[in-house]
């Protein structure tokens, strides 16, 4: 269905007619000019992403459901990096005109299915035309006592710095897709050269069955991914680990500081220590890698610690806890000691396996640099 033929209200009841809040502070949603939201006894906490089509994701292989899964998720991810509960979320679309009424349901069955998951309420947003493809924009709030909050300049001398999962694979995944996007492209480009060849030397028509042939195969073309789906999963359907939260909660620690991988190891890093004003020694070796993730870097020759340092787009959680939570922390499911805080002098360090120390950049994704 053209999205014309039912208008922007159509197609905002549509997509919001039994949205059912799950949240005692949620007390009006969607379907006024505000959302009213009641925290009487907590701080109120917000963020908000933009995804923009064409760079932070491309529509060839990015199916609308998980679109929609990832753009909530990583909302939802801030909150968690801030030692928060999620409550709600307001999405806003910029939508051009080639996508269809099912499309964007398709989009917000992802969403909601992310939503879901963390009890978050869906309370309103924004919907318009794009002449240039999708626009994604959306902000969650959430709430946490104020003792609770953990900010990015907590991080004390001595502190040890913890990850969730494994690094580096939704970057892999990411050079999986477009490698096989290339192949695609490149056979295209050459079927393309062959039909212009024919028709310019007036052998198209007596190669016209090869040509459809050669079309039909292209037509049915398969990507490569045997073996590699969990690089696909953490590249086009991130998770929030809300889990690791509850989880250092359960067992009575509050982290120093804290922040979800976005934009690569080596980055966040870099946030926490200058904010902390402080250094930081993390060791190659305990870098936590999955197999798919050493496999796939090799295949494409490149440093699978590069990758996980600075791929981005991981979403685990990077934080810091002080020494005395050592015996606590260190056989946590799922959760890896790398390094420690030392003091600003020190610098921030990287020990190779060979024990080697080199100065760790920031090397990560940077959203408005052109190279």
């Amino acid at each position: 269905m053209d999205i014309s033929k039912i208008g922007e209200f159509g197609l905002i009841d549509r997509l919001t007619k039994d949205i059912k809040p799950q949240q005692s502070s949620t007390l009006k949603g969607v379907g006024d000019d505000c959302a009213v939201l009641s925290y009487p006894d907590s701080r109120v906490l917000t963020t908000t992403d933009m995804l923009m089509e064409g760079v932070h994701f491309d529509l060839t292989y990015t199916d609308l459901r998980n679109l929609g899964y990832k753009s909530a998720m990583v909302n939802i991810s801030d909150i968690f990096a801030m030692n928060g509960t999620p409550r709600q979320i307001l999405v806003s679309l910029a939508v051009s005109k080639r996508f269809s009424v099912e499309d964007i349901e398709t989009f917000y069955e992802g969403m909601r299915a992310a939503c879901n998951k963390w009890n978050v309420d869906i309370v309103g947003g924004d919907t318009t035309s794009s002449l240039t493809g999708l626009a994604i924009s959306i902000t969650c709030i959430g709430d946490a006592r104020e003792e609770e909050i953990v900010y990015r300049n907590g991080a004390k001398d001595t502190d040890l710095i913890c990850v969730s999962g494994d690094l580096g694979a939704a970057y892999m995944g990411l050079q999986l897709l477009e490698r096989e996007k290339s192949v695609y492209y490149q056979q295209v480009k050459e079927l393309n050269k062959k039909i212009k060849e024919a028709k310019a030397d007036g052998t198209y028509e007596a190669k016209r069955s090869t040509l459809n042939a050669q079309l039909s195969t292209l037509n049915d073309f398969q990507p490569d991914f045997a073996g590699k789906e969990y690089l696909l999963q953490r590249q086009l359907k991130a998770e929030a680990r809300g889990d690791i939260i509850a989880r250092l909660r359960d067992a009575g620690i509050k982290p120093t500081s804290m922040m979800d991988i976005s934009d690569g190891l080596s980055s966040e890093l870099h946030h926490i220590c200058k904010q902390s004003s402080v250094g930081c020694r993390i060791f190659e070796k305990n870098i936590p890698i999955d197999y798919q993730t050493a496999v796939m870097a090799e295949e494409l020759n490149m440093n699978v610690t590069t990758c996980a340092l600075n791929g981005g787009e991981d979403y685990e959680l990077l934080f810091t806890v002080p020494i005395g939570d050592h015996e606590k922390i260190k056989d946590m499911e799922d959760v890896h000691l790398i390094g420690h805080i030392t003091r600003p002098e020190l610098g921030l360090m990287l020990v190779s396996r060979d024990n080697q120390e080199f100065e760790l950049k920031a090397q990560g994704w940077n959203h408005m640099n052109n190279e």
